[in-house]
């Protein structure tokens, strides 16, 4: 069942690593770097996908021909910058995931932290939505439902961060490998359920799509204040620098990448600091600190903890033990 979810049509240079009766592991790599997908099969139709990249981007050229497909795929660390062929886009950062068909899955995906790790839980229908019913009978949630709930146009749906998301995501990173399997088919009925009783509104979803025309000048303002963090722009300095209302390019920077330009940028910092703690293993934290636009060590240790969950020196030690 593997083989239905690798096929990634005219992509990056792509190659299979391992494949057993366990697992496949597909390597992608470009000029940028390279990525790491893993997959295991969970049930006949199902299947789970570890994705682990070190990349500035990646194209894929796959696309669903048909409503045979529903993808579920979650962030936990990094983000990820989907910009379609057709001209829609979608961000996903830490915490997020999305719901999607891979009908619009042709196009160019940019990780602007150079690191994206996460899952992707992968449903193929015409074998899926039997085997569920199967395995636990009476289950009341029907893939097809999800389709039509989330994806009725198409386009992928983003649902942000929240604790229900984080707990039934966050002991997926963690699985023993004796019990991997089993708990794999918990966790899947557990994120079913879940998705199925989600209410959301029409509005919000309608907000996370918008054509390339409309955010040429957002992306512009996202590579300034990316591209140098020890830089401070304010909002009228933007504002008037690309001759757009502080209003307009408040909105629409907030509805392309899902928060105010405050906002994001401090996550933004705060996740290159934790990519540079595990990296960069000689840089200090002031140093560090200070590369990301922190002149205060005790002002970014008190956020980098508020948003990463950790201090500094806590979380590049955990890095070492993953490491080991």
């Amino acid at each position: 069942m593997r083989k239905v979810f690798e096929n990634l049509g005219e992509n990056d240079n792509i190659k299979e690593v391992v494949s057993d009766e366990n697992c496949t592991i597909i390597k992608l790599q470009n000029e940028t770097g390279e990525g790491i997908m893993t997959i295991y099969d969970v049930f006949p139709g199902v299947i789970i996908m570890y994705n682990d990249f070190h990349m500035a981007y990646c194209k894929s050229g796959f696309q669903a021909s048909r409503d045979e497909f529903v993808c579920i795929d979650h962030c936990r660390e990094g983000a990820l910058e989907n910009i379609i062929d057709d001209g829609y886009s979608y961000s996903v950062e830490k915490g997020d995931l999305d719901v999607d068909i891979r009908k619009r899955h042709i196009g160019k995906y940019v990780f602007p932290l150079r690191h994206f790790h996460g899952v992707s839980i992968g449903f193929y229908l015409p074998i899926a939505e039997k085997q569920l019913s199967e395995e636990l009978k009476e289950f009341p949630v029907k893939l097809a439902n999800l389709q039509e709930k989330f994806c009725k146009e198409g386009t992928p749906v983003v649902i942000k961060a929240c604790s229900e998301i984080d707990h039934i995501f966050s002991e997926i990173y963690k699985v023993p490998s004796k019990i991997r399997k089993e708990y794999f088919r918990i966790k899947i009925f557990e994120l079913l359920l879940f998705l199925d009783a989600l209410e959301f509104e029409e509005k919000e979803e309608e907000k996370t799509y918008f054509y390339k025309t409309n955010v040429e000048k957002i992306r512009e303002i996202h590579a300034l204040i990316t591209g140098d963090l020890s830089k401070h722009y304010t909002i009228e300095e933007l504002s008037e620098k690309f001759e757009m209302s502080q209003t307009a390019l408040k909105s629409c920077f907030k509805n392309i990448y899902g928060n105010s330009i405050n906002s994001y940028l401090q996550n933004y910092k705060i996740n290159m600091a934790a990519s540079l703690l595990r990296k960069e293993k000689e840089m200090s934290v002031a140093d560090i600190a200070g590369s990301v636009g922190y002149e205060s060590q005790s002002k970014f240790a008190s956020i980098f903890k508020k948003i990463i969950g950790y201090t500094p020196m806590e979380y590049r030690k955990n890095g070492r033990k993953e490491e080991m």
